[in-house]
């Protein structure tokens, strides 16, 4: 098995993972088979929907095969010549208590029926567990874990190491941990279905990174039961490259109909707003007047499709460096998902270092949100750790952002910085000019074309959060550098938030002069305007 990265965006990445049975491309949907009930043949999910890996679960198989399984192998079995992952019935335990089963012998079964990627028999946390049996659970899976090393034969398999834990994210730190020092290829979060079931998504974010923060960052990561498209966005963003699903089928027993922001009842429905295949065929009123089992497989098919291709559309955000953009626009489609991304500033220095520095494209900031998107908080941080003015620079110039980038190519400042030269003829060596800009704040004009401080786009007017925080980047680099004088040119036009009161405090403290200049004409006045009328007399 081999996992190698292709492109990378966030925590996210673009990898091909081989197995025995082909390459796959993560971030990858394996749709749940269950061999007694099957809404959609995997032989018609792997030529009508291009599909190349599903899941099925080993003890189900072995209950109900035995070794009819491990004659025909699994592939033929499922009639699927794609690769194929088996689940060892951890979920039977999390529903019913137990399994007619031990651990060697599962891990033996999937080695004969040749799966491609197998899982041991982890024992799975649940969510209203106590500390005590949650730390149980996290020992009885590391015992499997052992056992495994003694009875593997097989070297073509890839094995999944889970992580259990649940809500005691020192439970799920520990097991991370534990479960990374031996040598599986996949790790997987074991429990978290309650989790998403009830739309606790800042919990799954904890569950998540706490795992991902302590195991190997070289391996995939998979989230067992990510049933949902609408999720899927943010579970990629985290660092999630596999998933598992059998909502399609099961909402489509319960007549319910998916789309990348939720899922309706047929009966909410007025329209079907979907182009799939199904969609277009098949008017709403004929899918409620067909029979209930090919309802059922209507609805599973387009169900299935709409996940897969929220997929691929993950997949091109990453490509193109615009996952947070994708991310944050299907935050939007769920309050409790939305907390879930606003969760992400508790781990935004982690995401920032393992986030690409550089991308092939801008990117846009929609809002105050954007402002813990690692290209700003990367910004920040090296703005005040690693960053020095010139050594002969006595007076900071604060010009505003501009609509034109890089802003000092902008002839309205390139205006104002001739009349403060005339001002100070005698000292321009002590001039420093920087531009306060939302949402990086400060950015020293000698830094202004490096990426991404003109490669991104902004809708105006800022609100309120936006220019709350650049004016404290603007206090926060006043007091940490040796200014011997600020000036600061208002735009009151572009900021309607009061500059002044936050700059002069700052100034105060540090015993130091403020000058303040104020435009005379708005910022998208930038050409028109005359040299002369630029800016009013000094305050």
């Amino acid at each position: 098995m081999s996992f190698e990265i292709r492109d990378r965006d966030l925590l996210a990445r673009l990898g091909r993972l081989q197995t025995k049975s082909g390459v796959i491309e993560t971030p990858i949907l394996l749709p749940v088979i269950n061999p007694n009930i099957q809404l959609i043949l995997p032989k018609t999910m792997e030529t009508a929907f291009n599909c190349k890996a599903l899941i099925t679960n080993a003890y189900i198989i072995k209950k109900h095969f035995q070794s009819e399984a491990a004659q025909k192998g699994i592939h033929n079995l499922l009639d699927f010549t794609g690769v194929v992952m088996t689940d060892s019935g951890a979920y039977q335990i999390l529903e019913y208590g137990e399994v007619e089963i031990t651990s060697k012998e599962i891990a033996e079964y999937q080695e004969n029926i040749g799966t491609d990627i197998a899982t041991i028999l982890d024992t799975p946390t649940g969510w209203t567990t106590s500390k005590s049996r949650a730390q149980h659970t996290v020992d009885e899976t590391l015992k499997a874990a052992i056992e495994l090393t003694e009875i593997r034969s097989r070297d073509d398999i890839v094995w999944v190491g889970p992580v259990q834990g649940g809500q005691h994210l020192e439970l799920v730190a520990q097991s991370a941990t534990r479960m990374g020092k031996f040598p599986f290829q996949i790790h997987a979060l074991g429990s978290p279905t309650p989790v998403m079931e009830q739309y606790m998504f800042d919990i799954l974010v904890d569950m998540i990174l706490t795992a991902k923060m302590n195991l190997p960052i070289d391996r995939p990561l998979h989230l067992f039961g990510a049933g949902h498209p609408f999720m899927f966005a943010l579970a990629v963003a985290l660092g999630c490259d596999l998933f598992d699903s059998a909502a399609y089928a099961i909402y489509a027993r319960e007549n319910r109909y998916m789309t990348e922001y939720g899922t309706k009842k047929l009966s909410q429905l007025n329209y079907f707003t979907c182009p799939c295949p199904m969609c277009t065929k098949y008017d709403l009123q004929d899918v409620l007047d067909t029979p209930k089992t090919e309802r059922q497989k209507i609805l599973a098919q387009h169900n299935l499709y709409v996940s897969f291709s929220e997929i691929k559309l993950i997949k091109q955000a990453i490509k193109e460096g615009r996952l947070w953009e994708h991310l944050e626009m299907r935050a939007h489609a769920h309050p409790s998902l939305l907390q879930g991304v606003k969760r992400l500033q508790k781990y935004s220095r982690y995401i920032e270092k393992h986030s690409p520095i550089t991308k092939k494209k801008g990117f846009f900031f929609f809002g105050s949100l954007g402002q813990i998107r690692p290209e700003v908080i990367r910004h920040r941080e090296r703005l005040l750790r690693r960053y020095s003015p010139p050594k002969e620079s006595r007076i900071l110039v604060l010009l505003p952002q501009t609509p034109m980038k890089p802003f000092h190519k902008s002839r309205r400042n390139q205006r104002i910085l001739r009349e403060i030269e005339q001002k100070y003829s005698g000292k321009l060596h002590e001039i420093h000019v920087c531009i306060y800009a939302t949402p990086f704040g400060i950015i020293p004009i000698e830094l202004d074309e490096i990426y991404p401080l003109s490669q991104y786009e902004i809708a105006t007017p800022f609100d309120l959060e936006t220019m709350n925080y650049t004016a404290q980047q603007i206090t926060k680099y006043i007091m940490t550098t040796s200014y011997e004088r600020v000036i600061l040119v208002r735009d009151t036009y572009l900021w309607n938030r009061d500059l002044v009161a936050p700059c002069r405090k700052a100034c105060k403290n540090r015993n130091i002069p403020l000058v303040i200049l104020k435009l005379k004409a708005p910022s998208n006045k930038d050409v028109s305007e005359d040299l002369t009328t630029s800016m009013e007399q000094f305050i």
